[in-house]
């Protein structure tokens, strides 16, 4: 009998082990180590943030969808990886540090066969002075995004008599995922039309990006309505529509009460005010450790150094104009150690997508690559059948999800309402541009398309309730695609 042990159950580690449990069947042990008891729709967390869902809206228990898959649960952190096992133990194993089910604070090893690295990231609100202190909200977890609504709600009842100015965007120069803050400005826009207080809020976008619609992934050209357009004139039609400033280009490298500082891309050094500012935090590795069979340290052998999991990337593609798209991982498997993967944001890039942009003074302002959402189940779920086949008898791994060479589909809300809500439903292929292939753009024009409207939130809405009924393994579940 052969187990895999799942670090880690958020979109890509409850894919990846749920359909391996699947397909395994009782004759092989899943294990999933996560520190949380609940499963968060991230997506959602954005309308929790303006009071449109509650919490519970979002997030399920985990422990009973195992115990009925017959995966083997540890609400635990791992904390450190023995790829060859120990002096005192042969088998491969991780050490987790138990966070519920009874066993707070309590250790443990686990042996695996197969691992996947799927923990995600840590939300480094410590890169940036001042932004763990309080002085600003996130939408990053169910319980993030419960605060942000409560303070929210403080600044529309004082605009109801007072000017109010709100702050939404990245809060380091090295951000990703401005996904979620690009969602929650238009949230919070859209929710102050609906209490008749717009009028009375200066609301401000300030990012890492070095023009609107980056998006991470260097923009792109769209097919839209039938015509090419950039991302950066589609995003820019739809701040300027909503009467949206913005300050881009931006380092925010310190937060103080009611103010954030900020370092432009030409030096320059400015300041925001502000009543309410929710600002996404960088991301880093959850900070592994890697141990050999006599105890030394190895996680620079496994590890990037900001803690991601290397895979099988070419990480000396140098110069950005060296990048190929052929630099991404296929297989995602890690090139030392033959039985360990890592999926989702768990695994080190090789380089951003973005064109990396340094301020005069040196300091590094442009996005860190999106390893979020469609992209992020579809590697789980590939590593999780490459798994099954070498548990069978492969002798490596037989399925791919290279971001170089995959699709995806986003559903950006910009307002919710069954007859008032819109979003902006984006399709691009590849994630990453292959310049070699598709000369000039990057991208096939055919296959990267936006368009916003009334439509677009009824399909977010509808994706909401069918993400959730999948990821709870209810009849169907694997119909429906990732």
């Amino acid at each position: 009998m052969a187990r895999l042990v799942v670090m880690g159950g958020g979109v890509s580690g409850h894919t990846a082990a749920t359909f391996a449990k699947k397909w395994l069947g009782n004759e092989h042990e899943v294990v999933v180590v996560t520190p949380n008891s609940q499963w968060n729709w991230i997506p959602s967390n954005i309308w929790v943030g303006v009071g449109e869902m509650k919490k519970e809206d979002v997030v399920f228990p985990l422990a009973p969808v195992y115990e009925k898959a017959g995966i083997d649960y540890r609400q635990a952190k791992a904390v450190s990886l023995h790829p060859s096992g120990s002096e005192k133990n042969e088998k491969a194993f991780i050490t987790i540090e138990y966070t519920g089910q009874g066993k707070e604070g309590q250790t443990e090893e686990v042996t695996y066969d197969y691992l996947i690295n799927a923990t995600g990231p840590k939300l480094n609100f410590g890169a940036t002075p001042g932004l763990d202190q309080g002085y600003t909200v996130s939408v990053c977890t169910a319980d993030h995004a419960v605060h942000a609504n409560e303070e929210l709600q403080k600044v529309f009842e004082k605009a109801k008599t007072q000017k109010q100015k709100i702050l939404i965007g990245t809060g380091h120069g090295m951000c990703t995922c401005q996904g979620a803050a690009f969602e929650y400005i238009f949230n919070i826009e859209h929710e102050a039309k609906k209490a008749g207080i717009r009028d009375n809020l200066d609301i401000k976008w300030i990012s890492n990006e070095s023009f609107l619609g980056d998006f991470g992934m260097g923009g792109m050209h769209l097919n839209v309505g039938g015509y090419t357009a950039s991302s950066k004139i589609f995003a820019e039609s739809l701040y300027s529509e909503r009467k949206l400033e913005w300050v881009i280009g931006a380092h925010v490298n310190k937060v103080e009460a009611g103010k954030a500082h900020y370092e432009l891309l030409d030096g320059t050094a400015g300041a925001e005010e502000f009543d309410f500012a929710m600002l996404i935090p960088p991301f880093a590795g959850v900070g592994l450790k890697a141990f050999s069979k006599n105890g030394d340290d190895i996680t620079a052998d496994i590890f990037a150094p900001n803690g991601f999991m290397k895979v099988d990337a070419n990480y000396n593609a140098g110069a950005y104009e060296n990048w190929k798209a052929s630099d991404w991982p296929r297989t995602l498997q890690n090139p030392t150690y033959q039985n360990i993967f890592a999926v989702g944001i768990a695994f080190a890039p090789p380089h951003p997508i973005s064109k990396p942009m340094s301020s005069p003074n040196g300091t590094q302002i442009f996005p860190t690559p999106p390893r979020t959402g469609m992209p992020s189940a579809m590697m789980g779920k590939a590593v999780a059948h490459s798994i099954v086949d070498m548990i069978h008898g492969a002798p490596q791994p037989t399925h791919t999800a290279c971001m170089s060479e995959m699709g995806a589909a986003c559903v950006a809300s910009a307002g919710k309402g069954f007859f008032t809500g819109t979003a902006a439903a984006m399709t691009v292929y590849p994630v990453v541009p292959d310049f070699e292939k598709y000369p000039g753009v990057g991208r096939d024009i055919s296959m990267t398309t936006g368009e916003i409207g009334l439509a677009g939130h009824w399909i977010k809405h509808l994706l909401h309730f069918a993400f959730l009924w999948k990821a709870k393994l209810k009849p169907g579940w694997t119909l429906i695609p990732e």
